[in-house]
């Protein structure tokens, strides 16, 4: 009997294949009809999150259909305030919404009870487990300090994350204090993900990019590196791939200064630059999703550019972001066959 391979593993430990494994961020999402008929059965965003059955059909519906090499549990990395009773819901038209946290309300956060509110989450990792193809590696996730932050701060998603911004000038102890927690309990979600049966973790820090140098330093990387350690302490073979969007060549030395084993690359990174990040070990990235949207040379000569320069290293293909609701499912047919095969 042929050894299973979980391939995405492979590569996070440092291996170089050729083709690269291939897994889609959102790849569990709205542009698939699958998902929609799901999706329209469940009741809030939330209910599909917290409802196994429907977590782990949605997680299930493109491997069924694409076979990638892995699957990324379907969450969202709001659960870690609605867990903290911040009275999170979703909006239809208006995305999150959340009750807004000022200095009060983050002196008295507590991670009591947290991990029993997001028991239905490890039940999803769990039963996922079981049901993916064995050589299927999963991925669980959690959102970054900084991201998650500055939701708890706005109340909702804002453009340039200004009310986060203002909040860590004018109080910065306790802005601090909340990406320590933050982190600490965050830590205490993965290793609990670990435990239920996931392969390995993402850290999605989606508004990394909004932040200069100095802060950048203090409120993202710190709270990775804490976050990453403490998961480490616990479980030291634990893989995790950190993603910090629109962070640019404040990239350079992220991975030694959080201890990620992998780098996530979003579109607008260089090739040049994400050669020399691979040089320290595994990047993952970086096709831009309107490319899958257009499809055809658009896609396909930009597919061929990335394995051209990065598929010589350990490399992790993907996008670099979510993709999104308008993308042709045929696309990802193709996008997938070219990448495993050199040919649509």
């Amino acid at each position: 009997m042929a050894e299973t391979r979980r391939k995405v593993l492979e590569v996070l430990n440092g291996k170089c294949l050729t083709p690269p494994p291939v897994w889609l961020m959102r790849q569990a999402g709205r542009y698939l009809p699958e998902y929609r008929a799901t999706r329209a059965t469940a009741g809030s965003f939330l209910d599909l999150c917290y409802t196994p059955d429907l977590a782990v059909e949605v997680t299930l519906q493109p491997i069924r259909r694409y076979a990638f090499d892995a699957a990324i549990l379907f969450s969202d990395i709001l659960v870690i305030p609605d867990a903290l009773h911040r009275n999170v819901r979703f909006e239809e038209g208006h995305g999150p919404r959340m009750d807004p946290i000022d200095t009060d309300g983050i002196a008295r956060l507590k991670a009591d009870g947290v991990l029993s509110h997001l028991s239905p989450v490890f039940e999803t990792v769990s039963r996922l487990r079981r049901e993916l193809p064995v050589e299927t590696t999963l991925l669980g996730f959690c959102g970054a300090p900084w991201t998650v932050a500055t939701y708890m701060i706005a109340g909702r998603g804002t453009p340039d994350q200004a009310p986060a911004r203002l909040f860590a000038y004018r109080h910065p102890k306790a802005f601090e204090q909340l990406l320590a927690f933050l982190a600490d309990v965050s830590a205490d979600y993965l290793v609990e993900q670990i435990d239920a049966g996931a392969d390995a973790v993402q850290i999605f820090d989606s508004w990394a990019g909004v932040l200069g140098e100095d802060e950048f330093a203090r409120f993202a990387v710190e709270p990775m590196r804490r976050m990453i350690a403490s998961v480490r302490a616990r479980r030291p073979s634990a893989k995790i791939i950190a993603f910090a969007k629109g962070a640019g060549l404040l990239l350079k030395d992220y991975r030694r200064l959080t201890g990620a084993d992998a780098i996530g690359l979003d579109w607008a990174v260089p090739l040049s630059f994400a050669a020399e990040l691979q040089k320290d070990g595994p990047v993952q990235g970086n096709l831009d999703p309107m490319r899958v949207v257009a499809g055809g040379a658009a896609m396909e000569s930009a597919i061929d550019r990335i394995l051209d320069v990065l598929g010589h290293g350990p490399l992790i293909f993907n996008l670099g972001h979510g993709i999104t609701p308008e993308a042709d499912p045929e696309n990802v047919a193709t996008l997938v066959a070219r990448v495993r095969r050199g040919e649509g």
